[in-house]
């Protein structure tokens, strides 16, 4: 193919095209903003809960043959690109993920936190294909799924920082609901998991979840007690406010 050239594939392999669903609801994922979703850890799981698109639904249950048709907008020679992760092998994938948090730390200590996120979802991204090579359950996979609770950690704070309090609470349930997660790991998950709760008015989850990391973690109860001053605190002037509404209202 030459440069602005537009060219058509077809491909009969059932095997090969059953993977597409996966792959165009990454970029039409992307292509939307949302860098990192997650829908489910296999093939199988996908099938079952679909990935959120009708058309790829569809496919997901009868894998057809598919044409594809590709225009070429640039070409780059072997040594003028970095090596995108879709052309990696599975070895080369897991070793980008430590360097891809190794970035995000760094953008995170420069306070760029949209960019630290979208680079521990992109290493969230990568290690969900991982997982989709393995059996949920097995120890290749459980590994593989313990490399993502750091990320799932500093992905939710970058996310509570933003404001993004619903994203919070998902994603920090996610680490919370794995039993391999260290004490440490479950308290961090518990108090942003507290925060986000509490920010979206989810009062009695808040409290429960900080209350916990106060008993998990004692070293901890100043901070939590100036959490839970600062939700009830909240709540009161949100319960005022409404009254006054009220009041106006009826007169």
């Amino acid at each position: 193919m030459k440069v602005n050239e537009t060219s058509e594939f077809l491909c009969t392999n059932i095997r090969e095209t059953a993977i597409y669903p996966m792959v165009a609801k990454s970029l039409r994922d992307i292509n939307k903003g949302h860098a990192h979703h997650h829908t489910g850890h296999c093939c199988g799981m996908m099938a079952d809960t679909g990935v959120g698109y009708d058309d790829l639904n569809e496919l997901l249950k009868n894998p057809q043959p598919l044409i594809f048709t590709l225009e070429l907008l640039k070409f780059q020679g072997p040594n003028d690109f970095e090596k995108e992760t879709w052309t990696m092998s599975p070895a080369e994938k897991l070793a980008v993920v430590p360097k891809l948090k190794e970035i995000g730390n760094t953008l995170y200590k420069a306070r760029q936190y949209e960019e630290a996120s979208d680079k521990y979802a992109e290493a969230l991204g990568i290690l969900e294909q991982l997982l989709m090579l393995e059996k949920p359950g097995d120890a290749e996979w459980i590994e593989l799924d313990k490399l993502k609770i750091p990320l799932l950690l500093n992905y939710s704070q970058c996310k509570l920082i933003a404001g993004d309090y619903y994203t919070v609470i998902t994603h920090t349930t996610e680490v919370l609901q794995k039993d391999y997660v260290t004490e440490s790991d479950h308290v961090k998950a518990l108090f942003r998991r507290g925060k986000a709760h509490g920010a979206v008015w989810n009062v009695t989850e808040a409290r429960l979840d900080l209350n916990k990391v106060a008993e998990l973690d004692p070293s901890l109860s100043k901070a939590v007690s100036k959490e839970l001053k600062q939700l009830e605190e909240n709540v009161k002037a949100k319960e005022q406010l409404e009254k006054a509404s009220l009041k106006g209202i009826f007169g």
